[in-house]
């Protein structure tokens, strides 16, 4: 009941300023959308080629605007209301007094700040169907999988955050340190480079890491690239990575608890 009450409340706090929401949406989605079908059109210009790995011009395209919608999903509001902040100016102190764990706490309201960019998304991606009609083969199966793995992708971006975030216990500033994330999910990840274009054997390092499974792998789930055998495969590694990453952030909160002093900054 608690979380599903703080996940309301954080929604109804976003939809507060409706001018502001969908301006984000316009100019902040809507304008790296737009990069991203420029910057892909210039590359196939530039090389003067009909095809590059296994993309053409119209899938190149449409490898761009997907992964930009994934990603508002997968990264949500890349935890802009921070554990180090709340370490860094003892507004730590009250969560301790909450009948909950202050990690739940933190997702219900990542998940209810997410909750309005999904009508971002959902408005915003409508065209993308009609638009690329032909290019990938999206069936019902294919969306339930990359759903699933959406999912998995917020849970394990979320976590890989809050880890990095929890270091603040002990270094000043943790701001480089998600900065290095960010670029390093994004370009392992699938973000920036559709990983089938990457050499096999760093391919085949990468599947071992969390990245792929941020972008690429809902990607490659939603256009029907991945058995069920390697789907499986794919979201057990990803929950691996999950309780994995969220076994060091238990560790790092312990050890932490021991340093915070509660008085702020």
């Amino acid at each position: 009941m608690t979380f599903w009450q703080v996940m309301t409340i954080e929604a109804r706090k976003r939809m507060s300023y409706r001018a502001d929401f969908w301006l984000g949406a316009i100019l902040g989605l809507g304008a790296q959308i737009g990069i991203c079908i420029f910057l892909a059109l210039a590359i196939f210009r530039e090389s003067g080629s009909e095809r590059i790995g296994e993309y053409t011009v119209r899938g190149m395209v449409l490898y761009y605007v997907v992964v930009q919608l994934v990603a508002k999903i997968v990264r949500s509001t890349e935890m802009e209301m921070g554990v180090s902040q709340d370490i860094y100016e003892g507004g730590l102190t009250r969560y301790l007094l909450y009948p909950t764990s202050y990690g739940l706490f933190k997702y219900a309201q990542q998940l209810g700040a997410l909750a309005p960019s999904l009508i971002q998304v959902l408005l915003l991606g409508a065209w993308v169907p009609f638009v690329f009609a032909g290019e990938a083969e999206v069936t019902l199966a294919s969306a339930v999988m990359c759903l699933a793995a959406i999912a998995v992708a917020n849970v394990l971006y979320f976590l890989l955050g809050t880890v990095i975030q929890l270091v603040a216990s002990w270094a000043d500033n943790v701001w480089s340190l998600m900065v290095a994330n960010r670029i390093a999910a994004a370009l392992f990840g699938g973000f920036m480079i559709p990983l089938s274009l990457f050499p096999p054997w760093a391919r085949a390092i990468l599947a071992w890491t969390p990245f792929p499974y941020l972008f690429a792998f809902p990607l490659d789930a939603l256009f029907g690239r991945l058995s069920p055998a390697d789907w499986a495969r794919g979201m057990g590694l990803a929950l691996g990575w999950c309780g994995g990453v969220a076994i060091l952030g238990k560790i790092l909160w312990r050890r932490g608890m021991i340093q915070y002093t509660g008085v702020g900054i």
